[in-house]
């Protein structure tokens, strides 16, 4: 392998560090910090680009920080550690700001304008509500730990300082609890989720795996035993890895999903339902999409990409009606139950994919949380023909959300007025954004 010399220039939309050669090849560096001076080893070399890692820091970059995790070189969750959080917050609006001109084509003038200042919900770390734990064998037992960065291994850690620094011993605690109960048998598991709640006290672990024998009191009683558990979930899944289904979920002890409190609204999840990891965010999120859309009690709402009703909630106390779409049976499930659990009445909620099950109804106002390849091509189309005054567009990824808000201009109804982005993820190279867009004849 070749061992280059490289300046550090900047972050990408990924875990590594931008840099050129001595060729003017663009070399994407992991472990790179923007400023830094670096030894690297080439892993790669394209026609077009090369890939490498960083073997020696030479001269350290000002924004580079000693992370407080001593796993981040050999656990593929913290990507971003090495770089200071000030720099970590420019570095993700920039890339907003660049994924609007290189992908929408919005003029860098106009982009710029666009992109507010990046909001910061909490602290950099310890914020996540859920972590997920991966479940491999080597020499003949269980280890259950965290995925290695750049592979398929698993690395065994005691502590996640992502998660709420409230539930800093249950990382620890699981692994004991899955390594005692694996000793003696294959569990036949695949991952274990935590999810964990300050604001609830509850505290629920789920044990995805293929369908099976199982000891299902043992297993409830060690959990137990170990932690403080509200609630233990057993998650069963058929398919290729890559397309998995949920074969069945079997509660195993306690209620059965886990409970959070998300701005005033009270709400339940299970296992496989998505929920927001970063709960402060999620906060954020809700007030950034109510204070852009503005409800009111005589206006008729639609939410699509709904899952369990984070923003349905909020938007059915204020408007008159919610047609709330959400294609994926166990968040269905959810948003039913926290509607009747709030005793709203007031909201539709449909099962299935948005683009088929669009509502037939004229709405006032709209919210789209589509998950990360974003809008489909008709989906934009249909929300276009909609006599709405605004929609608010939630998105976690910019290349997608910049390449939708080009085909809104394209189809001249609907104009972006602002994109927020908002760190959900310290220490990763993801950025939350909530864009507003009004009707382009009310502006």
């Amino acid at each position: 392998m070749t061992t280059t010399r490289l300046k550090i220039e900047r972050m990408g939309y990924g875990p590594e560090a931008i840099a050129h050669d001595g060729d003017g090849k663009t070399v994407f560096v992991t472990g790179g910090v923007p400023g830094d001076t670096v030894e690297a080893e080439t892993d790669a070399d394209e026609a077009r680009f090369s890939r490498a890692h960083v073997t020696k820091v030479l001269e350290a970059s000002p924004d580079r920080v000693t992370p407080p995790c001593p796993f981040v070189d050999v656990c593929g969750g913290c990507p971003w550690a090495h770089l200071s959080y000030e720099a970590q917050l420019a570095a993700k609006r920039s890339g907003v700001v660049d994924a609007l001109v290189r992908l929408g084509g919005f003029p860098a003038e106009t982009a710029e304008a666009l992109v507010a200042p990046i909001v910061a919900p909490g602290d950099p770390w310890g914020y996540r509500n859920k972590i997920e734990l991966a479940v491999e064998t080597q020499r003949g037992r269980a280890v259950v730990g965290m995925h290695a960065a750049g592979s398929a291994g698993v690395v065994k850690v005691p502590a996640c300082p992502l998660l709420d620094t409230k539930f800093k011993g249950v990382v620890k605690a699981v692994q004991g609890a899955m390594n005692f109960l694996a000793g003696s048998r294959d569990l036949g598991l695949e991952r274990v989720g935590i999810r964990a709640s300050r604001r609830t006290k509850e505290l629920e672990v789920a044990l995805w795996g293929a369908p099976g024998p199982f000891p299902r009191p043992q297993v409830a009683k060690v959990l137990g035993d170990a932690t403080k558990v509200t609630s233990v979930v057993r998650v069963m899944q058929k398919g290729p890895a890559k397309a998995r289904r949920i074969a069945g979920i079997e509660r195993l002890s306690g209620r059965g999903s886990w409970g959070e409190l998300v701005g005033s609204e009270s709400m339940r999840v299970s296992a496989p339902s998505f929920f927001q990891v970063n709960t402060r965010g999620a906060d954020k999120l809700v007030s950034l999409v109510m204070e852009g859309l503005a409800p009111t009690e005589d206006e008729e709402a639609m939410d699509l990409y709904c899952g369990a009703g984070t923003f349905t909630l909020p938007l059915a106390r204020k408007s008159g009606f919610v047609s709330a779409v959400e294609s994926y049976g166990p968040a269905v499930r959810d948003l039913r139950h926290n509607l009747d659990a709030a005793n709203l009445t007031n909201v539709d909620p449909i099962g299935g994919d948005a683009g088929i099950e669009f509502p037939d109804v004229d709405a006032d106002i709209i919210v789209v949380d589509p998950p990360r390849a974003g809008l489909a091509a008709d989906v934009v189309a249909q929300l276009s023909d909609q006599p709405a005054r605004a929609i608010a567009y939630v998105s976690c990824d910019p290349a997608t959300l910049a390449r939708d808000l080009a085909r809104f201009r394209e189809e001249g109804m609907f104009e972006p007025v602002s994109v927020t982005p908002v760190d959900l993820f310290p220490q990763t190279f993801h950025v939350e954004n909530v864009t507003i867009l009004h009707r382009a004849s009310a502006r």
